[in-house]
This record gives structure tokens, C-alpha cells and sequence, in this order.
């Protein structure tokens, strides 16, 4: 697929959300990401199926929504039916995996996989096959604006040689310490879909900080 920037929500300014959606949108951003965070699975609270809501009525580029919640199964449905568009769940969050991706899709989204920096790629061969893409963390999850983990170049270069022959439509998602300066770098390692939380919304002109990181993936 051709490379996309997932602009993460949780580092926007949420007493302005609207204006900083539509100008993320209007500088060419086509999907946005949104951290779920239950405090349990991970050390922070974030927000639930309502933003999911909200956000689906001021835009309709794609919703990538991420769940780093302990039972992820009993809320799939409700995050569905409040506008996501994609799902991703974590392979360290649940005992049945393969039924977890197939309940997200059986509620019409694209169905993703998520593992930690310190959960190996081998994992997913017995997923590959059943999932739309894999989403690789590069920093620990948990909070924004941490430090990339170098060794996740390596991890996405030997998820897309296990993708060849398990699932070639499988798509690489990568989230964590990304931006202008690794996003060309991520590319050519095989990722797909990069998610910039602090990168973009952090800089001072977020839709240029946009068009920047675009710019350095397409050279």
C-alpha cells in the first residue's frame, strides 16, 4: 500500500480538538489514530467508545482506533459501532487472538495486531494469515513522546520478509518516537502506516510538521 501518516489524537490539544483535526485533515492527513488506554493493560487512562463517537462526527477519514485494554473483547462491538474504521488489539491482551481478530471483523472493520517492543515478531505466524495488518510499538505503551527503540527497524524488516509468504496484503503499522528524522528509514524497512503523535501535533504548526514527515516518506 502506499505510505500513510496516522496523526495520533492523543497529543493533540483536546480544548480545541475540532480545529486541530480539520487543519491535520486539510493539510492531507486521510486517517487518524486513537490511543485506547484502561489503565490496566497499561499505566494510563485515555478515553473510550464516546470520542470514538465525536470524532467520527466532525470527520470521515479513516479511525484507527488501538486498544491497549485488558479484555478487548467485550468492547470491540461498542468501539465499531461508535465509528472505527480499524481495530487493532494486542496479542499480549488476550488468550484467543485468532477469535478476538475475527470478532473485529465480523464488525466490519479491519482487524489489526499489535505486540510490544519486547514480544518478537515470531509470535505472529500463526496470525498472519487471519489479520488486515500488524502494528509494531517502538516505545513502550503506555504515554506519548517517548524515545524510539532502534531495534524496531529490524523487527518491521523481518515482519515484511514473514508477510511475503503468509499474507503479502498484509499492511506494517509502526508507533512510537516517530518522525521526519526516521520516517524515510521506517519506509524502506517496510512500513506502511506511520502513527506521529508528538512529531505532529507537538510542533508548532502541526499541518506543516504533516506535510514535512510526508515529504521525507515520498523522497
Amino acid at each position: 500500500m502506499d505510505p500513510r501518516i496516522a496523526p495520533s489524537i492523543l497529543s493533540a490539544d483536546f480544548s480545541k480538538i475540532k480545529d486541530e483535526v480539520k487543519a491535520i485533515t486539510a493539510a492531507g492527513a486521510d486517517m487518524l489514530h486513537l490511543d485506547v488506554m484502561d489503565g490496566h493493560f497499561v499505566p494510563n487512562i485515555t478515553f473510550g467508545p464516546k470520542m470514538v463517537k465525536d470524532m467520527r462526527s466532525i470527520t470521515d477519514v479513516t479511525l484507527d482506533v488501538h486498544l491497549m485494554i485488558s479484555e478487548p473483547e467485550k468492547y470491540v462491538e461498542k468501539f465499531a459501532k461508535s465509528g472505527a474504521d480499524w481495530i487493532s488489539v494486542h496479542y499480549e491482551a488476550t488468550d484467543h487472538l485468532n477469535r478476538l481478530v475475527n470478532q473485529v471483523k465480523d464488525a466490519g472493520c479491519k482487524a489489526g495486531v499489535v505486540i510490544n517492543p519486547a514480544t518478537p515478531v515470531e509470535v505472529l505466524n500463526e496470525i498472519l494469515p487471519f489479520a488486515d495488518f500488524v502494528l509494531l510499538m517502538s516505545v513502550n505503551p503506555g504515554f506519548g513522546g517517548q524515545k524510539f527503540i532502534g531495534t524496531s527497524v529490524q523487527k518491521a524488516k523481518k515482519l515484511k520478509q514473514m508477510s511475503k509468504d503468509l499474507n503479502p496484503a498484509l499492511f506494517i503499522e509502526m508507533d512510537g518516537g516517530i518522525g521526519p528524522d526516521n520516517a524515510k528509514m521506517l519506509r524502506t524497512a517496510g512500513v506502511d502506516v506511520f502513527v506521529a503523535g508528538n512529531s505532529v501535533f507537538g510542533a508548532n504548526d502541526p499541518a506543516a510538521a504533516f506535510r514535512k514527515m510526508k515529504s521525507e516518506i515520498n523522497s
